[in-house]
């Protein structure tokens, strides 16, 4: 705000000089911003340009779809239909579809359950806009990776398409992912256990994930989810790719294409469509999972754990996990890679029922909630700090920089954020010459804070305790 300059005024009259009265305040920044990696069928905005490899901010699946277009239509859908006839005429009709190998490219799908499950604003790089089904690389996507580095804004990393890579690839790329996370200290990553080429039993398929994810360092920046969702979604096809056979009393006849079935026969069209629509569709969780992310942090808080919470537009998983199993998914006391599990509760449906990062048997960074709050404060109050630099580096800046951190601090205690009955048990802040520098610092040009938090840690155990009472006259 202008001020007048008193010593100038030549002309008799009535000045007012507005004088800044508010101090500085932190404005947080955004928790829950994932950005999509992978393959799209477009890329085009709406001039005509292309958005192959540039992060593109939306906002809703309309959106999407404007952009980058929807599903990969299936082409190797194969239909049996078996007809019983007496008399001439066709007493039942029923119909069996099977995909003999479904399109990789699963990004449409994974929008919709993002956004069925609370998604809000995120960005897409798609990394190659193919129009048909091609090949997924991890060079494309790890080229994919390194362009989001430049942008600020995106605070969650998600590969929905990274299994359809090779499993040694899958996890070299998340570890560059991660990397990535703790360099800029601003983002996670959400990591889906890669699926066992032959299935045998959890505990095999969590053993065969911590072997072949061979990262030690920088856990704390990612967080795994397993197994894989059911979900309600049909597949998206045109009835000329979709070869039908017909069996009438016993007697196969030749292939046609569903179209032409739409004409001649509506009754056995319909049926036909019917089985389509009962194949299921099996998505990786982390899409659902940046949902509920961005919903808890919306309604919540980011310091409250994402779990317990169900999930939209899935019908069932992939591997039913028991309380035996989660124990070795929960705490591994060798690597530490806890995994989190996705569960089916009776009366409850499908919860997520597990918040503990990748380094699971850390005391400072085993919760989700814990290391993603930390990163919340550290970028809000990086970013506010911002307008400080070449500041006279005295007693003033101190006192007003020490303000506007326990202003901030204090507000994030009062809605829950923190733990302590009073702010001087949930932070503190401290800046100053023999506090936090000494006189080389300030001669340096260094300011340094410090800045403690207890942040609440999620109830993960809770437990019980009875015994009998005597009875009392």
């Amino acid at each position: 705000m202008s001020q007048i300059n008193e010593s100038a005024i030549k002309t008799p009259g009535v000045y007012v000089n507005e004088i800044p009265s508010f101090p500085p305040s932190v404005a947080q920044v955004s928790t829950a911003i994932p950005v999509f990696i992978g393959y799209t069928e477009k890329a085009i905005d709406a001039a005509g340009s292309s958005l192959t490899n540039k992060p593109t901010k939306i906002f809703s699946l309309l959106e999407y779809i404007q952009y980058f277009g929807k599903a990969f239509n299936e082409t190797d859908i194969n239909l049996a239909v078996n007809k019983t006839t007496a008399g001439g005429v066709v007493t039942s009709v029923t119909a069996s579809a099977a995909i003999v190998t479904p399109s990789t490219h699963n990004m449409y799908y994974s929008m919709r359950l993002y956004f069925d499950n609370g998604g809000g604003p995120c960005y897409i790089l798609s990394v190659g806009a193919l129009g048909i089904a091609g090949t997924i690389t991890n060079t494309d996507l790890e080229a994919g990776l390194a362009i989001i580095e430049a942008y600020d804004e995106p605070t969650l990393i998600i590969f929905p398409e990274g299994h359809a890579i090779s499993e040694i690839n899958y996890y070299a790329m998340i570890g560059k992912a991660i990397d990535q996370c703790a360099k800029l200290q601003d983002r996670f990553t959400l990591v889906d256990v890669y699926p066992m080429a032959v299935f045998t039993t959890t505990t095999a398929a969590i053993s065969q994930y911590r072997t072949s994810f061979g990262k030690t360092t920088n856990l704390s920046y990612g967080a795994a989810y397993y197994p894989y969702l059911k979900t309600t979604f049909g597949y998206q096809y045109l009835d000329t790719d979709v070869d039908v056979t017909i069996t009438t009393d016993g007697v196969a006849a030749g292939s046609v294409k569903l179209n032409t079935l739409l004409a001649s026969d509506k009754a056995t069209y319909f049926t036909a469509v019917g089985a389509i629509q009962k194949l299921v569709i099996s998505l990786p969780p982390s899409a659902a999972v940046a949902g509920v992310y961005a919903a808890v942090d919306g309604s919540r808080g980011v310091w409250k754990a994402p779990a317990n919470v169900s999930l939209t537009s899935v019908f069932d998983i992939t591997d039913i996990v028991t309380d035996q199993e989660q124990e070795t998914m929960n705490i591994d006391a060798d690597s530490g890679k806890s995994v989190n599990a996705i569960r089916a509760f009776s009366g409850k449906g499908i919860l997520i029922w597990g918040a503990r990062t990748l380094d699971g048997n850390s005391n400072e960074w085993r919760y989700i909630s814990v290391r993603r709050f930390f990163i919340m404060v550290e970028e809000s109050v990086k970013k506010a700090t911002g307008q400080f630099v070449f500041e006279p580096n005295d007693a003033n800046t101190w006192v007003r920089l020490r303000a506007m951190i326990e202003n901030y601090l204090t507000l994030l205690w009062r809605q829950g954020a923190l733990a302590g009955a009073k702010p001087e048990h949930a932070f503190f802040v401290k800046v100053g010459l023999g506090q936090t520098m000494t006189a080389i610092d300030i001669l340096e040009g260094r300011l340094i804070v410090e800045i403690g938090m207890a942040a609440v840690r999620p109830a993960e155990f809770i437990i019980l305790r009875f015994m009998h009472k005597m009875q009392e006259s």
